[in-house]
């Protein structure tokens, strides 16, 4: 077999080339060539296990020189016995990480030595590389598009306790679960895990380092030996992690360099023989990383260097960064399981703090909504006084100050600011052309305001028609940032000969920054909570030129909206008023898409038919909608906690709804198949028909009762399976009830309508069933949503 040299290092640039640190972001860390000489690599084919490539220290190892292993089955380098106990494991369903380490003994010139072995997989095919902790590896490469699947085992000489399986992990680290489980606040979180893992690992300094929007990084908590200074509170810049580095940490939690001067041990050969390209190391404990982070560590007087990653929703947030300055420090295998479990145990409590506390701002905040939105229908206020009454502007989005100009009614709450400053703010946001403008920096953002500082550094506007607007103010808010070194002197460039190489900073020292001109930034969430107050105003400004009963009308037909467009489904919505031109309802429906891919449904119909009716259906939309979007737990806790919300905030409210969540798990979703789980809250159930015509009531078992009568009351999800072609159907008793006639009558009407119907477009079809069950004009408000089933279509 023939080997080459590993391509430069990606640190060396051409003469001439730009010298910053996006040459950083450009280096393939993932693929380096090479290893941490603390173990050894072996790479094998599957199923005959044959060694492809090999990392040169071998010898260094197990005194088998690295030539010798090549082309030569797993069984004549390492043993029978060793070769079979990695075989099993690797045949065995489920991830392998879950199996690490596989436990060996090797003959070592007749020595027994204890190795941990630790196993996953790379997969190449279609052009892409891609690295695999799981034993079974679903491919869905095209037909034709060979695939291959090589076993990369990397060997660790064993220390420490063993065996060491997970179970012991947690048994290792109850103590502190339990701990985390009773801290009261975040940075107890923090801190706890800390000291944790130092005692844990032994490193003299343990820091937990968390990500802001941008990626810098601050370090939140801090246990260190007494000699070191302090690190707490520094901050870092985003490019001391590049982009892809981060990608790194959000698939492979764990990285440990147990000696920052190693010498890499490079794979033989650099290509792997069935792919001719470099081994993925992605997933790989050994993996050597770039000269520039360890010239970085080095500079710190770093000798050894661990990061577990801290994770939210997939994405990381932050690290538990540990470092050694006395010498080198390699914790067992074992140790590093239990780090890494106490890391995972610290992301999941942190998430659950974190959304909590999102579920109580987004409760408040819709809440806040409901009532001005309902303030806006009085016609006996000005809607400026209606904005500004209790609850206001500042509940609903906090700033210094807020003004709100709208049919000619000036009006303002906090603190003052000139007229000549509202108007310069009101004019350069309407030429924004955008429906929300907000910047935390109007200095930057729109200089030739002049605005002041200290009154005016950030500003959200609203733009409306006819020169009205809502404007928010924020003043400046001084902040010391302090930094671990300057962040602006984030590279050095260094003459190596006839070309120029990056060296990151050697310096430090904490360095203090003062930000000025900048307010506290509009968060996403406040910036939906004004998008959505916006939609209101103009329904409210349309509607005050019609008589009360028309603007309700309005807000409620505002509340139902054409359904998004989502792949894999048809779906048709539809409202007809009642016949009588005073009658107001609150009947609604919605759909949405889930964070998680899923797909939420929902028909509701509140009690009573006149204005407050309407406001009332106005308030349970966003709060159902609020609720469902923050969580991906299923309909019936949705509907529990809208209960409880309606109970807490005194909410005078009843109303019957069914929630419905269209979920596919990826095996579900490659045969093309969906379910539909759903609950009730004193509704008329669903209805599907089949791709074949045949149809399904969904019927709860006992009936269950409306939303705003207990707000302890108990529903139950239900789940039906959905198949290509499935339709099924939502629908408020507008639809089906008829005098002096049983709803189970009017039910029976529309399942043999559906059977009928079934094969048409959804549009259609939906049409059809309003000419059929409700010709003419109806005695109540129908809502309907049909939805069918079409994946790939």
């Amino acid at each position: 077999m023939s080997d080459r040299t590993p391509p430069p290092a990606a640190d060396f640039l051409a003469p001439g080339a730009p010298v910053d640190l996006s040459n950083c972001e450009r280096e393939p860390i993932h693929v380096p060539g090479s290893i941490q000489p603390r173990g050894v690599l072996l790479a094998v084919t599957e199923p005959d296990q044959v060694v492809v490539q090999v990392s040169e220290n071998l010898a260094d190892v197990f005194g088998v020189p690295w030539q010798q292993a090549l082309g030569r089955p797993l069984t004549e380098v390492l043993g029978v016995v060793p070769a079979g106990a990695i075989a099993r494991s690797a045949s065995a369903f489920g991830d392998l990480r879950e199996r690490n380490p596989v436990e060996l003994i090797i003959d070592r010139d007749g020595t027994p030595l204890p190795v941990d072995a630790l196993l996953h997989r790379v997969v190449f095919g279609g052009g892409a590389t891609a690295s695999s902790a799981w034993g079974s590896v679903r491919s869905d490469a095209p037909a034709g598009d060979a695939r291959v699947s090589t076993l990369v085992v990397e060997l660790e000489p064993a220390s420490g306790p063993r065996p060491f399986s997970f179970p012991n992990t947690y048994q290792a680290i109850r103590g502190t679960v339990a701990q985390l489980d009773r801290a009261a606040t975040v940075q107890e979180l923090y801190d706890i895990t800390a000291q944790a893992v130092r005692a844990l690992t032994g490193f003299d300094r343990v820091m937990v380092y968390r990500y802001d929007a941008d990626h810098n990084g601050e370090v939140v908590a801090e246990a260190k030996a007494g000699h070191l200074d302090s690190f707490l509170g520094l901050h870092y810049p985003a490019s001391d992690i590049p982009a892809q580095a981060r990608a790194l940490y959000e698939k492979n939690w764990i990285r440990l360099i147990s000696d920052v001067g190693y010498t890499p041990a490079r794979i033989h050969p650099v290509d792997h023989p069935g792919t001719g390209r470099p081994l993925d190391l992605t997933w790989s404990a050994l993996r050597s990383v770039s000269p520039i982070h360890v010239e970085y560590l080095s500079n710190m007087g770093v000798q050894a260097s661990m990061s577990i990653s801290l994770l939210r929703d997939g994405k990381l947030w932050g690290l538990i960064a540990c470092h050694h300055h006395s010498g080198p420090h390699a914790p067992p295998y074992a140790t590093r399981a239990a780090a890494e479990f106490l890391g995972s145990t610290l992301s999941v409590r942190l998430v659950d703090r974190v959304s909590d506390d999102e579920m109580r701002r987004a409760l408040r905040a819709r809440s806040t909504l409901a009532w001005l939105t309902a303030a806006t229908l009085d016609e006996d206020r000005t809607l400026t006084d209606a904005l500004l009454g209790e609850p206001d502007l500042l509940q609903l989005v906090p700033a210094d100050s807020v003004v709100v100009s709208l049919r000619g009614d000036l009006g303002s709450a906090g603190a003052s600011l000139s007229e000549r400053l509202i108007a310069r703010l009101a004019r350069w946001a309407a030429t924004r052309g955008e429906d929300v403008v907000a910047t935390d920096c109007l200095r930057d953002s729109a200089p030739e305001l002049g605005a002041p500082a200290g009154d005016a550094s950030g500003a959200l506007v609203v733009p409306l028609p006819g020169d009205q607007f809502v404007l928010w103010v924020r003043g400046e808010t001084v902040r010391t940032v302090d930094w671990g070194g300057d962040p602006h002197n984030k590279a050095i460039a260094e003459s190596d000969g006839d070309q120029v190489r990056i060296s990151p900073r050697k310096s430090f020292e904490r360095w203090r920054e003062t930000v000025r001109g900048r307010s506290e930034p509009w968060t996403p969430a406040e910036l939906a909570d004004v998008a959505q107050l916006r939609t209101h105003l103009l329904e409210a400004l349309y509607a005050r030129s019609r008589r009360v009963q028309q603007a309700a009308e309005t807000l409620q037909r505002s509340m139902l909206s054409e359904p998004p467009r989502l792949p894999d489904l048809e779906i048709a919505v539809r409202y007809t008023p009642a016949a009588l031109e005073s009658h107001i309802g609150g009947d609604w429906y919605d759909v949405f898409p889930q964070p998680d891919g899923a797909t939420v449904f929902v028909i509701g119909d509140v009690v009573g038919h006149d204005t407050e009716a309407a406001a009332c259906m106005s308030q349970l939309r966003g709060l159902l909608r609020g609720i469902a979007y923050a969580t991906d737990d299923g309909p019936a806790a949705v509907l529990g906690t809208l209960d409880r919300a309606i109970a807490g905030l005194e909410l005078d409210a009843m109303a019957t709804v069914v929630v419905a969540r269209l979920e596919q798990t990826p095996d579900e979703r490659a045969r093309g198949a969906a379910r539909l789980r759903w609950a009730s809250a004193g509704h008329l159930p669903p209805a599907v028909v089949s791709a074949d015509g045949s149809e399904r009531v969904l019927r709860t078992p006992r009936p269950a009762l409306l939303l705003g009568v207990d707000p302890a009351a108990r529903r139950e999800d239900r789940e039906v399976p959905l198949t290509a072609g499935d339709t099924f159907v939502l629908y408020t008793d507008g639809l089906v009830e008829r005098r002096r006639e049983s709803l189970d009558a009017g039910v029976g009407r529309l399942t043999a309508a559906l059977t009928e119907l079934h094969d048409r477009p959804v549009q259609q079809l939906a049409d059809r069933l309003l000419d059929r069950l409700v010709p003419g004009r109806c005695e109540d408000d129908v809502a309907l949503v049909a939805v069918r089933f079409t994946p790939g279509g």
